[in-house]
Formats: C-alpha cells, sequence, structure tokens
C-alpha cells in the first residue's frame, strides 16, 4: 500500500516538474522568437512602408512579434496543463477568456471609428465643406487643409495644424468664414 502511494505521488510530482519544465522553456522560446520577429520586421521595415506607401501609421513589428509570443506562452501552458491533466478544462476557460478579451478589445477599437466614418461620408456628400475654406469649429478658427474619413485637418492662425474628428463636425456649430 506504501509502495503504490509512493509511485502515485512520484509519478505526480514528475509530471509536475516536466509541466513547469515546459512552461519555463515556453517562456524563454517565446521571447527568443518574438525578439527575432521584430528585428525581421524591422530589417524589413514594414512600419516605414505601411506609413510611407499604404498612409496607415500602425507598430505592425511590435504587434506581430508581441503576438506571437503570446501564442507560444499559451501554447507552452496548454501543453502543460495536459502533461498534469488539466488541458481541455481550462483550456476552454482560458479561450473563453481571450474571445471576450478581444470581443472587448475591438468594441473598444470601434467605438469612435464608427461615427467618425459616418460623419466624414456626411460631410463627403454634403460638400458643404471644402479643402481651402476657412471655418469656425467651437473657438478653433482655420483653413482646411484636408477632409479625411475619420478627421479634419486645419491649419489654425499660429500655423499650428488641427485635426478635428468628424463627428464634432457634425454636431457642432461650423461657420464658413469664407469659401474658396
Amino acid at each position: 500500500m506504501a509502495f503504490v502511494l509512493y509511485e502515485y505521488l512520484s509519478n505526480i510530482l514528475v509530471k509536475l516538474i516536466v509541466a513547469i519544465a515546459i512552461i519555463l522553456i515556453g517562456l524563454v522560446f517565446g521571447r527568443f522568437i518574438g525578439n527575432i520577429t521584430k528585428k525581421l520586421l524591422r530589417e524589413l521595415e514594414i512600419n516605414r512602408i505601411l506609413k510611407e506607401q499604404v498612409k496607415i501609421n500602425i507598430p505592425l513589428e511590435e504587434f506581430l512579434s508581441a503576438s506571437l509570443k503570446y501564442i507560444i506562452y499559451l501554447v507552452s501552458i496548454i501543453i502543460a496543463l495536459s502533461q498534469i491533466g488539466l488541458a481541455t478544462t481550462i483550456f476552454y476557460i482560458l479561450v473563453i477568456l481571450i474571445l471576450v478579451a478581444l470581443l472587448a478589445f475591438i468594441i473598444l477599437a470601434v467605438k469612435d471609428f464608427v461615427p467618425n466614418a459616418v460623419a466624414g461620408f456626411i460631410i463627403y456628400q454634403k460638400k458643404k465643406i471644402k479643402v481651402n475654406d476657412i471655418i469656425q469649429v467651437n473657438n478653433i478658427e482655420g483653413k482646411v487643409i484636408e477632409l479625411a474619413l475619420l478627421d479634419t485637418k486645419i491649419k489654425v492662425k499660429s500655423n499650428d495644424i488641427v485635426f478635428i474628428p468628424n463627428s464634432l463636425l457634425i454636431k457642432s456649430e461650423v461657420k464658413i468664414i469664407k469659401k474658396r
């Protein structure tokens, strides 16, 4: 009886040590792959190309390398949990938590985009404001330099550039001081 208990406990201890080793290797490997990916993408100048060619200023290098690193972390945790025998339950909980976090992130990211994009379409359709018009919005007076989908770029008297969200232009009183 004591031998069976000893064998059972030693088996659990071995599985626990292997699980901890898997997690540690996953952490080191994930960090290594994340750094390599970041350096590779930096060498390819992905952020600069996106900014210059596509006019999108997002830190794609950092995002992709961090995503890859965390995916490796997650996989190593799942493998370690399966070593112990808890993989399916914990896996489902982790997947649900990740999906909830992604959904919250998407909702927070889109909450300002949608109203500004709709307002941008309205401004474009009505064509009341045009480039080179001088307008006043909420005590900001200046020359319209650019009308974009999400915001309007205005150059004020002090030669500063002010970006006004298009949803604010729709909601506020806009005085057109001088048409182009």
